[in-house]
């Protein structure tokens, strides 16, 4: 960060300014407690855009509040940059330091921490009978709890939340001013006799119970095999017992959703270990402060969870609980729950109590409910472990809405994402904010969060962006509504290619500048020449792009539904290469299960895919399907089909790199979501001694594009 020291005198003041994601974490009450431990006088106060601080005394002791700063911040604070003015010290200033009144009159930036999973102290005083939060499903403090969720405004204040409605009583008062506290200044402060209560409603609205008989029925409601439509940190979940299959089956019917893996929520890791594979990695993203849904490998024949909960698929979305109303919950049921986002399928996440009685009223039997307001809908994130450690793939609560810096400053952008797993992002300076997810935009209640999701990024952050940027398929909803914004600020609008999106959304998370040969392998996209492309090598440098290379492109049955179905995919490559044969084999391949749980790690064959011509060359998958074919009717093992296929591929992106002469590699697309595959993609081309880079903070998938988005539209405005 940047920091500079001034000389230490006998009698100073110093004026300071701390930058970065210092607000909503303890900040304030920290440098309060830097200061007067030193002796130190002067103020501290939130300001829209930074922490502002003056202190006056001993140089000696300044220089110590200065190395708690840059050393000893809390540690959900991120802070990127200090800075330091000297000024004259005030003959009147009183010995003591104090915190000031927050001011809003700068444009807001990104202070704001992501949600934060129960911290050990609270979890502890739950716990602990005779404590005033005993059972309390809202405690919280500096260190844990709601934040990008019920914040409506900047500065960060308890008036800013949509906890303004509660007054706090004498004893929450208390703790919220006393400097020993770690509630002191705790915007979301919260206590069974003054803060927000549990209703147990029935499907039509129907009052049930209250309080603590309100968690009792719902917990008794899950152990009687009924679905409960419970009120989480950024929106509702429908729970069930996953132990249940014909509990998880009624789920699925009602939900709309047959067959996709549903996550399941166990009640600690040890519960993880009995049905999981975990690494040390794994468990270090488990109980991290983000707790994630992360993906792991079942073990073998373990029972605990039913098959029906993801059929077919070795890998289970566990999540560990990360509010107390959710500990609560689990240490009453002591068993893995089904823990999905409220909705049908395909439609967007209930956020308010009426929302859930007309929506997931069909769903739930019964529905757990209380009266904090939810600001802006936040769902789960996902996650898994790679080779370059945890990989997003859903970014939403605990990373949201936490910036990626680019390094370099630029304009105020606007990106509305894509069509499928919608995300916003709006650029400010050097820094982009990736909005949680949205989804799909397939339904008109879904296009409309994705509406509310722009309009409330823009107006959070106080801005009128400079330029709008957009995907270039022109049908895309997202499209239409950049249209329309741009038309009515007057700013210029910016249509970035979809697969140049996914590869500058790489190059914007590493900070890269190019040249850099992105292996955009993911599905269709509209291209530059009015054609689908899909599977492309990019060399791009700054907004600028080339096509290296793509895969021979073949009919697509169904058209963009191939890019949700790749059995479509796979049909049209057949029937282009064997048309005869594709009418036999279809009925088969409609029911075959994922290439990636089945591959053998110890097979190191590789099918055959020649990479020939210039500009752009063209790979062709022809002969891989006409060899997977002849291996399907000799019998060969699938494992060792899932293995080849995988190796062809490894071996067709060290081809392109060497093709394109560019020792900069990203690999990105929803393709590279495929664990297998990016590990030997990635191991191939580390082998030839290309640097590679790999998603972390940002999906490989269409999560990720708005970020590539606001880069090429901030770069071109910056000419």
């Amino acid at each position: 960060m940047p920091y500079t020291s001034p000389k230490p005198t006998t009698d100073r003041r110093l004026a300071i300014a701390v930058r970065g994601v210092v607000q909503g974490v303890g900040f304030r009450p920290f440098v309060y407690n830097a200061a007067r431990t030193r002796g130190l006088a002067g103020w501290v106060r939130n300001e829209a855009d930074t922490v502002r601080i003056e202190v006056q005394g001993d140089g000696g002791a300044i220089e110590g509040f200065l190395e708690a700063l840059r050393d000893d911040a809390p540690p959900q604070a991120a802070v990127e940059a200090i800075e330091i003015q000297d000024v004259g010290c005030l003959d009147e200033e009183p010995g003591a330091f104090e915190i000031h009144a927050s001011r809003g009159h700068a444009a807001p930036r990104p202070t704001i921490p992501a949600d934060l999973a129960t911290c050990a102290a609270c979890l502890e005083e739950i716990h602990a009978p005779g404590m005033r939060r005993h059972e309390y499903p809202f405690t919280n403090c500096t260190n844990c709890g709601p934040r990008w969720s019920i914040i409506e405004s900047l500065p960060y204040d308890r008036s800013r939340t949509s906890m303004a409605g509660f007054a706090m009583c004498p004893a929450c008062a208390e703790e919220y001013g006393d400097t020993a506290d770690r509630r002191f200044h705790a915007q979301p402060i919260a206590c069974p006799r003054c803060c927000p209560e549990l209703r147990l409603l029935d499907a039509a609205g129907g009052e049930l119970a209250r309080r603590e008989e309100a968690l009792a029925g719902s917990v008794k409601a899950v152990l009687d095999g009924r679905i409960v439509a419970l009120k989480g940190l950024g929106g509702f979940q429908l729970i069930v017992d996953a132990t249940n299959a014909e509990a998880v089956a009624r789920l699925r019917r009602r939900k709309h959703r047959p067959d996709k893996p549903l996550a399941v929520m166990l009640p600690s890791l040890d519960a993880v270990r009995w049905c999981c594979e975990v690494s040390d990695a794994e468990a270090g993203a488990l109980t991290s402060h983000q707790r994630p849904i992360l993906l792991l490998r079942r073990i073998a024949g373990d029972k605990t969870v039913a098959e029906a909960v993801a059929p077919g698929n070795p890998y289970l979305g566990v999540m560990l609980p990360y509010t107390p109303l959710h500990h609560l919950l689990m240490d009453r049921v002591g068993r893995p729950v089904v823990c999905t986002s409220g909705n049908l399928s395909e439609e967007p996440m209930a956020t308010t109590t009426a929302e859930a009685v007309e929506r997931l009223g069909p769903i739930a039997d019964v529905i757990l409910t209380h009266n904090r307001p939810i600001v802006r809908p936040v769902d789960d994130s996902v996650a898994q472990v790679g080779p370059d450690g945890v990989q997003l793939l859903r970014r939403a609560r605990g990373y949201a809405p936490r910036p990626i810096e680019l390094g370099v400053d630029g304009p105020t952008v606007l990106a509305v994402g894509g069509h499928l797993k919608n995300a916003v992002a709006l650029r400010l300076g050097s820094q982009v904010v990736l909005g949680a997810h949205v989804g799909d935009l397939d339904s008109l209640e879904s296009v409309e969060v994705h509406r509310r999701a722009v309009r409330d990024l823009v107006a959070f952050f106080d801005v009128v962006p400079e330029r709008v940027a957009c995907d270039l398929h022109p049908d895309y909803a997202s499209t239409r509504h950049a249209e329309s914004l741009a038309a009515e600020w007057g700013v210029p609008l910016v249509r970035v290619q979809h697969h140049h999106a996914h590869v500058a959304s790489a190059m914007a998370e590493h900070r890269l500048i190019g040249p850099v040969l992105g292996l955009a392998w993911d599905g269709t996209g509209y291209g530059t020449d009015g054609t689908v492309w899909g599977g492309e090598a990019l060399c791009c440098r700054g907004a600028a792009f080339s096509r290296v290379a793509h895969l021979r492109t073949f009919a697509l049955p169904g058209g963009d539904r191939a890019v949700r179905e790749p059995r479509r995919s796979a049909l049209g490559a057949l029937w282009e290469t064997m048309p005869e044969y594709a009418a036999g084999i279809v009925a088969d391949w409609y029911t075959a299960t994922e290439l990636q749980f089945a591959a053998d790690p110890n097979h190191g064959d590789a099918y055959s895919i020649p990479l020939a011509g210039d500009a752009p060359a063209v790979a062709d998958w022809g002969p891989l399907v006409a060899e997977v074919i002849a291996d399907v009717r000799a019998g060969v093992p699938v494992g060792w089909i899932s293995a080849r296929f995988h190796n062809a591929l490894a071996a067709l992106a060290v081809a392109i790199a060497r093709h394109a002469g560019c020792s900069q590699v990203v690999l990105t697309g929803g393709c590279f979501q495929n664990a297998l595959l990016t590990r030997r993609v990635r191991a191939a081309l580390l082998a030839s001694d290309f640097n590679v880079y790999t998603h972390r903070e940002v999906p490989p998938g269409d999560g990720g594009i708005a970020l590539g988005q606001a880069l090429v539209a901030g770069i071109e405005t910056r000419g």
